[in-house]
């Protein structure tokens, strides 16, 4: 093929079925993020534990995104590069949909919640590969703006689910103990979540082409994998290590002899972790998957660095809101004093709503963007739109009527359908093509590493500093969110 060969453009139904299976695993996410915490703490969890239970995500996500990217770069079978991965996540994630609000005891709905994340990772990461593939540099805005959309549909669905059967005059209340007390509206939602998840994928898979593998390297925009890169020094990997992993031992003793919250000893074991794969990486050599991985990561593109503290602020936000929306609202807003009464159901369900207002919000903002982008540019656009998210996330401290805080959804919407889209977009033109997969998933680091530092520190932050109101954790997010969105301006 000419390597000069120009990448065909698309129709907007092919864009619209190749994106399509990300309105299912939204679905799924979205169930996840509303109802996990209420499901925690219905079995039992403390407020203050409800982070470290979310530890299960972030790990899964650290683990399976690279490793997916590694893998899928590498195949071709008959159902293509990307999407065999779709239809794995896709089974896997509605098995555990069904699943978790059975659990009838607190640690079978962790563990459960980390087979979950880890299902959703499998599909959702080569996703985003799969549009970087299929679609021109001058089009995939218009790819990844599609699946914001199909995210915001999705999500606002799943996240009023529970509100919806409430309405309807399914039970909201739980009738006992263990699996007795998730009441039957969230329930009937995740049954339906699964249901959706998987249909919606299937169509993408059955709906969809890829291109092989030397056709699609052979387009002029796949970037050759020496461009755009600032190598890495792995010739000091050794000394790097040790130091990282000194770092995390320190930390780890400090925690221990001052008696600090024991989730701190998860962020000193990440930073030794890390250090310790320095040092073996500084000893080994080859194309092991591992060797390979850790000089993917030392030789990332300079745009993909820029981007690192950008979705580093953002994605602490989105957790800080995920985790703590649903107790600070029920207790703030809702006057909630316990876990099983009504007051806290029905926070609860208004959190639901409000989860899903911001999505809907999204997918309004997903046809916004693209004329923000052409009048100010992508990097304006974004920081935009990420203060608008620091406003409304702010705002819930003041905000007193639960009914206004819809309102302060809009900034949040603009900011997530943001964060979905324009960060992918640079990302995306700076990758070579036989990387795209696992720079995808290395990119997504900067997604989990956040949430572990969330599942980590928020909840000691919320204990000692914040005086137990989990609203102002949720004003630590706005700060977080205005953060993100000064260092977008610096991103060339």
């Amino acid at each position: 093929m000419n390597a000069t060969a120009v990448k065909p453009q698309v129709s907007f139904w092919q864009i619209w079925n190749m994106c399509f299976g990300f309105l299912g695993l939204q679905f799924g996410f979205a169930l996840q993020n509303a109802n996990v915490s209420r499901i925690f703490q219905t079995l039992g969890a403390k407020i203050d534990d409800i982070p470290i239970l979310w530890i299960a995500a972030p790990l899964t996500g650290l683990l399976v995104q690279p490793i997916v990217g590694y893998y899928s770069d590498r195949t071709w079978n008959r159902l293509g590069r990307r999407r065999p991965y779709f239809l794995a996540g896709a089974i896997l994630a509605s098995l555990a949909l069904i699943a978790m609000p059975r659990s009838p005891v607190l640690w079978m709905a962790a563990g459960l919640l980390w087979i979950l994340d880890a299902s959703i990772n499998i599909a959702m990461e080569p996703f985003r590969a799969f549009v970087g593939d299929q679609l021109s540099e001058k089009q995939r805005p218009s790819g990844y703006l599609m699946q914001s959309f199909f995210i915001g549909v999705g999500s606002v669905v799943a996240s009023m689910l529970p509100w919806i059967f409430a309405r309807a005059g399914v039970s909201n209340v739980g009738t006992g103990t263990g699996e007795a007390a998730i009441p039957d509206t969230v329930r009937y939602s995740f049954e339906i979540g699964a249901v959706v998840l998987l249909i919606a994928i299937l169509w993408t898979v059955f709906s969809t082409r890829e291109y092989p593998p030397s056709e699609l390297h052979g387009f002029s925009d796949a970037t050759p994998e020496s461009e755009g890169v600032d190598p890495g020094s792995a010739a000091r990997a050794r000394s790097r290590g040790l130091a990282w992993f000194s770092v995390g031992a320190v930390g780890a003793y400090l925690v221990w002899s001052l008696g600090l919250d024991q989730q701190l000893y998860l962020l000193a074991g990440g930073l030794a972790a890390w250090g310790l794969a320095l040092v073996i990486n500084g000893g080994s050599g080859g194309g092991s998957m591992f060797a390979t991985l850790m000089r993917d990561i030392d030789n990332m593109p300079r745009r993909m660095r820029q981007l690192v503290p950008v979705q580093f602020f953002s994605w602490l936000s989105l957790f800080a809101m995920w985790i703590y929306t649903t107790p600070a609202v029920s207790r703030t807003h809702f006057g909630a004093t316990d876990t099983v009464g009504q007051a806290y159901n029905d926070g609860a369900n208004w959190g639901g709503v409000l989860f899903g207002a911001y999505n809907a919000f999204a997918a309004l903002a997903a046809i916004v963007i693209p004329w923000m982008v052409r009048n100010v540019g992508v990097n304006a656009s974004h920081c935009v739109n990420l203060l608008l998210g620091g406003v409304g996330l702010a705002s819930f401290a003041v905000i007193r009527d639960p009914q206004w805080l819809l309102a302060s959804m809009v900034g949040v919407g603009f900011a997530w359908a943001s964060i979905l889209s324009l960060p992918y977009a640079l990302l995306a033109g700076s990758v070579p093509s036989r990387k795209m997969g696992v720079y995808m998933g290395i990119f997504n680091f900067f997604i989990v590493i956040p949430q572990l530092v969330a599942a980590t520190v928020l909840g000691t932050a919320l204990k000692h500093l914040l005086g137990g109101e989990p609203v102002y954790i949720l004003v630590v997010g706005g700060v977080s969110f205005a953060l993100a969105g000064a260092l977008a301006l610096r991103v060339k």
